[in-house]
Formats: structure tokens, C-alpha cells, sequence
């Protein structure tokens, strides 16, 4: 550490309209404005104007190329983006040298569960690990979530920008173990919950005890599943929308739900309406509601407001499972299910690829029978989760942190 207040900064796919993520910077954010307030921090990420905006850091773009983004497509992009990822190195190394710590806050950053280019962020995690270890820079990555990785260039960058950190630490087993599977020395690495966790989740009004929450995502499959990525969208959706059919027949009232403020679930969620709206013409109104979000304090306040959750993306799963609500996981990779098993209640999945509406009907049955067993399993983990959490930020302030 150098003399002086600490400087501390944040690295990742951040304020570009990904709730989960920026969630969990907003829980690394309150521990070092907490336990550190005199540290300068600032963050190099793919949404930098909405993180400066929002969270009053100054914050630079990930990626050279994202200043032309908008504005040139096609062939004449091709040596823009070519010329980018030379200039990336640079300035990657230069923003590390600037710090004493950087830290990768959470994120599914070590895994490919959505379709993922290698030049992309798998590009940019490499260069923080190099950059790391060239500009004896701490990078610390913190409960993150990793996977099994198919494709070749895709876990070769990863696998050495995890290699090259100086702390480790998993949001689940399943994440700890695909490392190990993938050939990296996990004997010093930790696991602790997901970082959401740690944020604030009381004074919340009674809910609605006929409403269902419903998270939709636009699910095309992952990296692996280009080809069938059609298919597996049509069939996705076939499911939700049989499920939302359900729901009002039998008098209960529906809040639909994204997890991404960026526009990609958009399309999704107006299918949904379009099709019950068609197929239920009397429909009452206000029987299927679709709020707007843009944080995940204003996702849980409309978890708040139901009784049961049917949850497809990871954090807003992860913010109904903080309130206690009885879920259902609409499982697209093994951290749903990681994350269902961990807090007691990995039966009531549901694959995303294979979505069945009858049977997604059958186990939300189940679900309202043990509604108040599943309750009480949910506030005793949760409760758990944050003493870890608490026990992994005191770890920290020694490994990173001292002088």
C-alpha cells in the first residue's frame, strides 16, 4: 500500500443495465464507504456516465471502442475494434498502476452462461490479471460466479485472469469446482454468498396475498446453443406465457418483472402482455402489471409487494430469496440451482430450456402448501448469508487493506 488514503478500483460490466451486477458494486461500494471512508475510488466499466451519475465516482470506459459503438457498424467498424483491443492493453495497465487495489465486485464474471465473444470482457479480464501482477496492484475477485466453459479462448483468458489474482473467493461450490475442473489450484480460494446479500432488505409494506411476481428475461441459451438460440427462445416463452394464463384463470394477480435496465428484456415482457391480453379479452385491469425498474432496490420493492416469486434471472432470484418469498427458479445455468440449494429450497426448479407448464404449474401448488415452512428456511439463510458476508469484508480489510 502506498502512503495515503487507499486507491481503490472497480472493474467490470457495470452501470450498462445489469441490476445484479451493479447490486453487487453497490455492496462492495457501502463497505468501503463504511469500513474505509477516506479510500479514492473510482471504477473502469462498460456503463461509466450512469456509474459517475448515480454513485458519484468518477469512472472511465472498459473498452477503447465504446465511444464509436453507436455510431459505426459493419465492415468500417473492423479496424476500429482491431485498434481497440491494442489500445485496451494500454490502457488497462495504465488505470491498474493507479490503484493499490482493484476489485472485481461479484458478477457471473468467470463463466459463459449467456452468449459471450472472447474479444469482449474475457479479453478485458486478462489484461486486469496481467496488468495486476506487472503493476503489483492487488485484484481481488470477490464472490464471483464461474462455470464449466466450452469454448477454448473463452477459459483460456479466464482461467489466467483467475489465475493472476490476488484473492479468490466463489459465490457457491458449483463455482469453486468448475475452477478446479478447469485446472486452477482453488485450495486458498474461499466461498462466501452472493454479494446482494449484504444490502438492506426491511420496510417493506405487507404483499398482495393473490399477487405472483414473474421474471421474464429474453432466454435465447447460452454461448453453446447459438444454433438452436431461436428455438430455445420460442420454447422459453411458451412456458411463461402458459404459466401467466394460469395464474389469472385462477384469480391471481401478476406482476411481470425484468432483471436488465438496458432495454434486452423489453421485448419479452410485452409478448407476455400481448398474449394474455389477447387470449383473456376480460382481463380486469390491473390484474397484470409491468413496473419499471432500473436498480435492484426498485426489484425487490415490487418483490415486496407479492407473495410468491417465478424468477428466471439470477438477482431477481436472488431478491426474492432475500424477502423471504416462497420462488420458483426458471433455471438457465447451475448458479440458480447452486443458489436454490444453498438456501433450502433446491426442489422447486424449473430448466429454462425445458420448460414444462404443467409440471411449472404442479410444483407452484407445492410451492403455496409449504409457503410458510419455505418462508422461514429463506429468513434463516438469508440471515446466515449476511453474518458471511460480514465475515468475508473483515477478511478483506486484512488482505487488501493493510499496510
Amino acid at each position: 500500500m502506498t502512503s495515503g488514503p487507499a486507491r481503490v478500483g472497480l472493474f467490470g460490466k457495470l452501470g450498462s443495465g445489469n441490476i445484479g451486477n451493479d447490486a453487487s458494486m453497490e455492496s462492495v461500494l457501502s463497505y468501503l464507504r463504511t469500513r474505509h471512508a477516506d479510500a479514492v475510488i473510482d471504477a473502469m466499466c462498460t456503463g461509466p456516465a450512469r456509474i459517475s451519475d448515480e454513485y458519484g465516482i468518477g469512472a472511465v470506459p472498459l473498452f477503447w471502442y465504446q465511444r464509436y459503438a453507436d455510431r459505426v457498424s459493419g465492415v468500417p467498424a473492423i479496424p476500429l475494434k482491431v485498434l481497440g483491443k491494442g489500445l485496451d492493453a494500454v490502457r488497462v495497465a495504465a488505470w491498474v498502476r493507479r490503484h493499490d487495489v482493484v476489485i472485481v465486485p461479484g458478477m457471473g464474471v468467470l463463466e459463459a452462461s449467456l452468449p459471450l465473444p472472447a474479444l469482449e470482457f474475457p479479453y478485458a479480464m486478462f489484461l486486469l490479471g496481467v496488468s495486476g501482477r506487472l503493476m503489483r496492484t492487488k485484484v481481488a475477485l470477490v464472490s464471483v460466479g464461474a462455470g464449466v466453459i466450452s469454448q477454448r479462448t473463452v477459459r483460456t483468458l479466464f482461467n489466467w485472469a483467475a489465475r493472476l489474482a490476488y484473492y479468490r473467493s466463489y459465490r457457491n461450490e458449483n463455482s469453486r469446482e468448475a475452477m478446479r475442473e478447469r485446472g486452477l489450484d482453488v485450495s486458498r480460494d474461499r466461498i462466501y454468498p452472493d454479494l446482494a446479500f449484504a444490502l438492506p432488505a426491511e420496510g417493506y409494506d405487507a404483499p398482495d396475498p393473490q399477487a405472483v411476481g414473474v421474471g421474464v428475461m429474453a432466454y435465447y441459451g447460452s454461448n453453446a446453443d447459438r444454433a438452436q438460440a431461436d428455438e430455445i427462445y420460442a420454447a422459453y416463452m411458451a412456458g411463461m406465457k402458459g404459466l401467466v394464463r394460469w395464474l389469472v384463470d385462477s384469480g391471481r394477480n401478476v406482476r411481470l418483472i425484468v432483471g436488465d435496465t438496458n432495454g434486452s428484456d423489453d421485448s419479452a415482457l410485452q409478448e407476455i402482455l400481448a398474449d394474455v391480453t389477447a387470449s383473456r379479452p376480460d382481463l380486469p385491469p390491473g390484474q397484470v402489471v409491468a413496473e419499471p425498474v432500473s436498480t435492484l432496490a426498485d426489484v425487490m420493492r415490487e418483490m415486496a409487494r407479492v407473495s410468491y416469486v417465478v424468477a428466471t434471472r439470477f438477482h431477481n432470484l436472488v431478491a426474492a430469496l432475500m424477502l423471504a418469498r416462497p420462488t420458483i427458479a426458471i433455471s438457465y445455468s447451475p448458479k440458480h440451482d447452486a443458489l436454490m440449494a444453498d438456501m433450502g429450497v433446491g426442489e422447486f426448479c424449473e430448466p429454462a430450456k425445458a420448460i414444462d407448464s404443467d409440471e411449472l404449474v404442479g410444483k407452484f401448488t407445492e410451492l403455496e402448501k409449504r409457503a410458510a415452512e419455505v418462508s422461514q428456511t429463506l429468513r434463516e439463510r438469508t440471515a446466515a448469508n449476511v453474518q458471511l458476508l460480514e465475515e468475508q469484508y473483515t477478511l478483506l480489510d486484512e488482505l487488501l487493506f493493510r499496510p
